[in-house]
């Protein structure tokens, strides 16, 4: 076996120059992966090479896997994903995963960026403040959900409704209306980090929120494809699931 000319040129794409340790260690399996993920992978899930890089690198941080995300992160670095984008990334991570996950990855981020020669901090990208980010995230939430919103409202008990007025202001007002990202493209990183947790309840949710938004079926199983191999399948075969109970395939 020897690694195809597509798998080493997307490889390369990423990581121009750049010779695996496990080359020299474990050359049948580095084969075996880059071919799979740098090749069969690419061919069957189109994804703009950036978008790819971005929902790889949201599920690397909800699984907590550092060393795989310093390595993306620098292949998402040379493919153009800008410093903004990246840091907006790492935040929206945040109200999914908790800070106490995120931590790490911010400071990580951080180190790489500066490593690149990029000043910190970077331009601010909130839109809201104390007295705007309740109605703001709100408007945010019912563009996404639409009504949906009033009846979690409506339906929420009366001990449990700061819980809904913290994802309209918190999850939603302080990072969805956050310039650097737009709303599909927050909406498919969700949607990638939910996967790759294996929070199905909640990922149904936001699989109906990105058809609302335009990001269709196609661009969701896609989304999956390229995250199989580093969240594996049962995560995997798990979102496609979800996503066949809400948008069956024609019989």
């Amino acid at each position: 076996m020897s690694i195809t000319k597509a798998a080493q040129a997307n490889h390369d794409e990423l990581f121009p120059g750049h010779r695996s340790t496990l080359q020299v260690t474990d050359p049948e399996f580095v084969e075996q992966f880059d071919n799979f993920a740098f090749d069969e992978v690419i061919a069957d899930g189109p994804l703009p090479v950036q978008t790819r890089l971005k929902v790889i690198l949201a599920a690397l941080i909800a699984m907590q896997t550092m060393s795989e995300y310093k390595v993306m992160l620098g292949g998402a670095l040379t493919v153009g994903v800008s410093p903004v984008e990246i840091k907006e990334i790492v935040y929206q991570a945040v109200p999914y995963v908790g800070i106490a996950r995120a931590f790490d990855f911010m400071h990580a981020t951080n180190e790489i960026l500066q490593s690149r020669g990029v000043t910190l901090p970077l331009p601010g990208q909130s839109t809201t403040g104390p007295d705007t980010r309740l109605r703001d995230g709100l408007a945010v939430q019912k563009s996404i959900f639409g009504d949906r919103i009033d009846a979690m409202y409506a339906n929420s008990p009366q001990d449990q409704l700061h819980i809904q007025r913290y994802l309209s202001a918190n999850c939603f007002g302080d990072y969805y209306t956050r310039t650097g990202l737009d709303i599909p493209t927050r909406e498919l990183l969700t949607f990638a980090m939910l996967s790759a947790m294996g929070c199905e309840p909640q990922l149904r949710g936001h699989i109906q929120g990105n058809l609302n938004v335009g990001n269709d079926k196609a661009a969701l199983l896609s989304v999956v494809t390229h995250l199989l191999p580093y969240i594996g399948y049962p995560r995997a075969l798990n979102a496609i699931r979800c996503l066949n109970e809400l948008i069956p395939e024609p019989s």
